[in-house]
């Protein structure tokens, strides 16, 4: 959650900011408005408090001076009547205020550019040159049925649309890519670990998917829980509502889980193959650190994503992403993008982002800086998104007859 303290004092400057981002007007006047009504209603409930406090001061006087005190007991008990309502309704204006906050993104930082869409992104780099094929290469698609790697249609036979079975060797570098994945993390200091694949929805509201983004998820009936949409959610969520001590950062996690997501922005799009599924595999990475690390973990867990698709000789690209662009939490991201020569373009294939302390405000994570507590800031990146790692290896490694070689560095893994 935005820093509601640094809102009010630097309403405008805030504002700014967020209208990089994408928010309306409109919604930053009814946000103004909150304010202004929370601000009224703890005065006035202030003043009510004081006037109490002076009236009750009065009684050791008026007994003193031998007053009846009868009529200022009046006046007190009707002055707690009042204060009662006034409370309550300083309560909802403070509860009101926290609705819209929670549904507020976090603020760009300076660095991220100006613009409203993926258009507008602007390319970091490129790492490795895209192979030259002397045929024409096919898609995901096309390469899945001559090897029968991926079945689409028993997918949805066993769910529904953009579900999908992966069959013999497909499965098993699914399996490799996995392990990969995590053996490389370790290797640069992340620890790996195990999470639960159901989250309950205070997790999901710490890293932000909730209240905002609660129709793209998939809920347990009867239950406050949920499929998680990514491992950030339980990694994140590990130390919801502590306080750390400083010895203690960074810290960084990695994970595989599956992820569950209903994908119910995207009607229309990537409605052939497996880019865009309701359910795909992931290995994340996830990092808590001080204020003063966050920048230097955050350039960690870029060069480690491109590090991991570098490995497997698959080339791609780095991209900053623009403010339109920007997710719900990040403060700033950097998308990998790698090239799918089947479709003769960039995809993404991972998103590592820094959210400064918004996601910590909501979740209460806490580090102890001296004598005071600080909010940790959080961090999360794909190392890598599985499905679309296994779809850039059948492009990228396919042979003229349609056959698939596996990278080297995944051989002992298979």
């Amino acid at each position: 959650m935005i820093d509601l303290k640094y809102l009010q004092k630097s309403f405008d400057e805030a504002t700014q900011k967020l209208s990089k981002k994408g928010v309306d007007n409109e919604t930053l006047e009814n946000l103004k408005q909150l304010f202004i009504g929370l601000k009224e209603a703890n005065a006035t409930l202030e003043e009510a408090k004081a006037e109490q406090n002076r009236m009750s001061k009065l009684f050791g006087q008026y007994k003193q001076e031998g007053k009846d005190i009868g009529e200022l007991k009046a006046k007190v008990d009707a002055n707690k009547e009042v204060i009662a309502v006034l409370q309550a309704k300083a309560n909802e204006a403070e509860e009101a205020l926290q609705n819209v906050a929670l549904a507020m993104p976090n603020l760009p930082d300076e660095r991220v550019p100006v613009g409203t869409d993926e258009a507008d992104n602007i390319e970091l780099k490129k790492v490795l040159e895209p192979r030259t094929f002397d045929f024409e290469p096919l898609e995901h698609w096309a390469l899945a049925e001559k090897n029968g790697w991926i079945d689409f249609e028993r997918g949805v036979k066993l769910a529904k649309s953009r579900f999908s079975v992966l069959r013999g060797e497909a499965a098993r570098l699914e399996r490799a890519l996995i392990n990969f994945f995590l053996d490389v993390n370790r290797e640069k200091g992340f620890e790996e670990v195990c999470v639960p694949y159901i989250n309950n929805a205070a997790m999901l509201q710490g890293t932000g998917q909730l209240p905002k983004f609660g129709d793209d998820l998939f809920k347990i009936e009867e239950e406050e829980l949920y499929l998680i949409p990514t491992a950030e959610v339980p990694l994140t969520n590990l130390y919801h509502d502590e306080i750390l001590n400083e010895n203690q950062l960074p810290i960084l996690l990695t994970a595989y889980t599956p992820c569950f997501r209903k994908e119910a922005g995207s009607a229309g799009r990537d409605t052939r193959g497996m880019i865009r599924q309701h359910q795909f595999d992931k290995v994340e990475m996830v990092a808590l650190t001080t204020p003063e690390q966050s920048d230097q973990i955050f350039e960690l867990m870029v060069e480690n994503a491109s590090d991991i698709l570098t490995r497997l000789g698959l080339p791609h690209r780095l991209v900053e992403l623009c403010g339109g662009d920007l997710g719900f939490s990040a403060a700033c991201t950097i998308d990998l993008e790698v090239w799918l020569p089947g479709q003769n373009k960039y995809r993404e294939i991972s998103s590592v982002s820094n959210t400064r302390e918004f996601q910590a405000r909501r979740a209460k994570i806490r580090f102890k800086e001296g004598k005071k507590n600080t909010l940790v800031h959080t961090l999360n990146g794909s190392a890598l998104a599985v499905g679309r790692t296994l779809i850039a290896i059948m492009e990228n490694y396919q042979n003229a007859d349609g056959s698939i070689t596996i990278p080297k560095v995944l051989e002992k893994y298979m």
